[in-house]
C-alpha cells in the first residue's frame, strides 16, 4: 500500500491528471474538530497505509499546526511526515498532486515524501492581483505600493521560486521557468485575461488548465481581486526521472531511504563524520536500525 498523501483542506485536492494520480485525503477541520477525532482518523490512515505525509500551507491557522503537531506527538509515529512547503495555495495543492503522482511508482515513504522538497523547486507560483497594498510574502516598493491604491491597477507577481513583481501594462513580464511546463489558472474576481493571454505565451507552456481558486488564496495574496496562476512539471515520467535521478540516502536514526540531507518522518540531520549514528554505536557488529527491526 502506498503512503497517502493528506492535504488540510479539500479546496488543496486537486482533480486527478491521469488514472494513477491517487486520491488525496483531506484532513479536514483538523484545527477545529475534537483531538480525539483526528487522531482516530490519523492513526487509522497510518495503519492503512503505513506512512502518511501531510502537506500543511504557510500561514494556516496556528490551530491547525499545533493540532498536527500534538496528533504526531501522541502517536509517538516516525511514520508520519509534517511538510511545509514555502508555497502559495496553488502552488502547494500542485506539489500535493506531483505527490500523489509519484505515490503510484516504486518509490519508497521515505523517497517519495522526501520528493516534496525537490519538486517545490521547479514549482513557479504566483497571481494577477489589483492590490498589493497588503501582500506580506513578496517585497513590495514604495511606488508599487503607492500605484496599488490607483482605481484599476494590476500586478503581476511570482512568489516562488524568486520573487517578482510588475505592475501589468505593455511591456510588462516575469521570467518564468527554463523548461516545459503546464500552467493551471484559478480565476478569481480579477478576469484572467494577461495571465492567459499574455503570460503563458511569453512563458511558452503546453498547455493551460484551469481550476477553481483555494478558500485561503485571497488570505495569503492579501486581496480578494486576483487570479492565481502556478507553472508545474505535468509528466509523471519526468517526475519519475527527476526524482529517481538524485542520490539516495539511509536516515542514520530510523533506517528508512531519503534523499536529501534531513529524513522527513523523523528529521534527523546525517551524523558527523565521526559518529557512527546509534544504530551503528548499540548494534551487535555495526548492524543498522533496519536490520534488527526487520
Amino acid at each position: 500500500m502506498p503512503p497517502a498523501i493528506a492535504v488540510t483542506s479539500a479546496d488543496l485536492a486537486l482533480p486527478p491528471l491521469d488514472e494513477r494520480t491517487l486520491p488525496a485525503v483531506v484532513l479536514q477541520d483538523a484545527g477545529k474538530r475534537p483531538l480525539e477525532a483526528v487522531l482516530e482518523e490519523v492513526q487509522g490512515l497510518v495503519d492503512q497505509h503505513g506512512h502518511l505525509v501531510v502537506l500543511c500551507p504557510p500561514g494556516a491557522p496556528v490551530a491547525l499546526e499545533r493540532r498536527l503537531h500534538t496528533v504526531r506527538s501522541l502517536l509517538e509515529s516516525d511514520r508520519i511526515a509534517l511538510f511545509r512547503p514555502p508555497l502559495p495555495p496553488l502552488g502547494l495543492a500542485v506539489l500535493a498532486r506531483q505527490l500523489r503522482q509519484l505515490a503510484s511508482c516504486d518509490l519508497g515513504p521515505g523517497v517519495l515524501a522526501s520528493a516534496g522538497r525537490l519538486l517545490t523547486h521547479y514549482i513557479h507560483s504566483g497571481a494577477l492581483l489589483g492590490s498589493v497594498a497588503r501582500l506580506d510574502h513578496v517585497p513590495v516598493g514604495l511606488k508599487a505600493h503607492a500605484k496599488s491604491w490607483m482605481p484599476g491597477s494590476q500586478f503581476a507577481v511570482v512568489a516562488h521560486p524568486e520573487p517578482q513583481l510588475v505592475r501589468v501594462g505593455p511591456g510588462a513580464a516575469l521570467t518564468g521557468p527554463e523548461y516545459a511546463t503546464s500552467l493551471l489558472v484559478a480565476e478569481g474576481p480579477l478576469p484572467s485575461d494577461w495571465v492567459t493571454g499574455t503570460l503563458a505565451p511569453s512563458w511558452k507552456v503546453q498547455g493551460v488548465l484551469e481550476t477553481p481558486l483555494p478558500d485561503t488564496s485571497p488570505r495569503w495574496w492579501g486581496t480578494g481581486r486576483m487570479t492565481e496562476f502556478c507553472a508545474f512539471l505535468p509528466d509523471l515520467s519526468v517526475l519519475y526521472q527527476l526524482v529517481t535521478s538524485v542520490r539516495r540516502g539511509t536516515c542514520h536514526w530510523c533506517g528508512i531511504d531519503v534523499i536529501g540531507d534531513r529524513c522527513v518522518f523523523c528529521s534527523a540531520t546525517p551524523p558527523p563524520p565521526d559518529d557512527p549514528g546509534p544504530a551503528s554505536r548499540h548494534a551487535p557488529g555495526g548492524r543498522t536500525r533496519r536490520a534488527l527491526t526487520g
